[in-house]
């Protein structure tokens, strides 16, 4: 499940990366069976794309990552040119420098990879979730140690987020409704919020480490505090590290509209704090965390709408994106009016990302429909 305040990524100079890869332009027309791939770069805010797959070869033989499945992309928050790959069945990917191609992490699974996030004050720091484990790195993705381990294996582990204030401070979310979090970079661990529907996704605010806001598999959303000022170290302070208040139910607001049961995201704009919520069918913004909603008008019907993907530019929030199975739509107004595409390939969009530097380029994740 994407797991993400906002998901942003800074590219290198657009001829440099072009010079590196496997690329081909399109101006959205559809692709054929040679033009599928799994990672697509736009730098004109979607108008045309080039597939960016390569991996790094030891002989001749070009080798790339096409194939895969997207799940999910995270960025390191220190280190935009650092991007974390998480795909359905095949692991783990990175790059340092886009032009250089995608690292296979080849000391994890080749599994479901559900999520990954990278510490913020230290970005040789990651956390990977797959199945019922979260792994941390504390070297850059060269090893790996098991963090945490449930001991129900039908119980996944299904978000990270990390405090960007104090990054001791780390929590997890699982499919059996458990928010469980460390407050020594993941070498313990407490429960302290159990739910009676499994997790999705935990979104840390970016203006405010302490405001973390959950949503579950029943589309329901809540909020809460979390202490920041943490100290393993202090035994007095045990209860105050994992002390949990204003625990807040925003299902009263979003019962006026129909989810559906199908969750996709939430974005958080690091500029003004507008919060965007988005399911299968429909799009919702909240200026005010959450306890008054605005429906975004679409320009499919909901009951045609299948989005599977949302962005936000960082630098303003009336700026939007949205991706399905077979188009891409674009809206510069805060969705008053869309623009739309189909997308440069007969494989869905999954996951979209904007450079956060210059939100003109955009990064496309696909899966193979089945």
């Amino acid at each position: 499940m994407k797991t993400k305040i906002l998901r942003v990524l800074v590219v290198l100079p657009v001829l440099a990366i072009f010079a590196a890869g496997c690329s081909i332009t399109t101006t959205g027309t559809p692709g054929n069976a040679t033009s599928d791939a799994s990672i697509y770069l736009s730098t004109d805010s979607g108008a045309t794309w080039r597939i960016m797959t390569n991996v790094p070869s030891l002989d001749a033989r070009p080798q790339n990552i096409t194939d895969v499945n997207v799940n999910l992309m995270s960025v390191d928050p220190e280190d935009s040119m650092a991007v974390y790959l998480a795909t359905f069945d095949q692991g783990l990917y990175y790059t340092y420098n886009i032009t250089n191609g995608w690292n296979h992490v080849t000391s994890l699974p080749s599994a479901t990879i559900n999520d990954v996030k990278v510490d913020p004050k230290n970005k040789c720091i990651i956390y990977a979730a797959t199945a019922n484990k979260l792994y941390r790195s504390s070297d850059c993705s060269r090893t790996w140690t098991e963090a945490y381990y449930d001991n129900n294996a039908n119980v996944a582990v299904t978000s990270i987020v990390i405090d960007h204030y104090n990054s001791r401070n780390v929590y997890i979310s699982t499919s059996r409704g458990d928010i469980i979090k460390s407050i020594s970079s993941g070498t313990a661990w407490r429960t302290i919020q159990r739910l009676d529907e499994g997790i999705n996704q935990l979104i840390i605010s970016p203006l405010d480490s302490r405001k973390i806001f959950v949503a579950t598999t029943k589309n329901n959303i809540y909020s809460f505090f979390s202490n920041t000022d943490t100290n393993a170290n202090n035994s007095d302070d045990l209860e105050q590290n994992f002390l949990v208040s204003d625990w807040t139910d925003l299902n009263a607001v979003l019962r006026d509209y129909d989810l559906g049961s199908n969750f996709k995201d939430i974005i958080i704009n690091p500029k003004d704090g507008v919060m965007y919520l988005a399911t299968a069918k429909l799009i919702l913004r909240s200026p005010d965390n959450g306890i008054t909603w605005e429906n975004i008008k679409l320009l499919p019907p909901e009951k045609d709408a299948v989005i599977n993907a949302l962005a936000i530019n960082p630098q303003d929030s009336s700026d939007l994106y949205y991706v399905t199975n077979t188009a891409f739509f674009h809206s510069k107004d805060g969705g008053a009016t869309w623009q739309t595409k189909n997308l440069p390939t007969k494989r869905a969009g999954r996951e979209l990302i904007l450079d956060f530097n210059h939100p003109n380029n955009v990064y496309l994740g696909t899966v193979k429909l089945k």
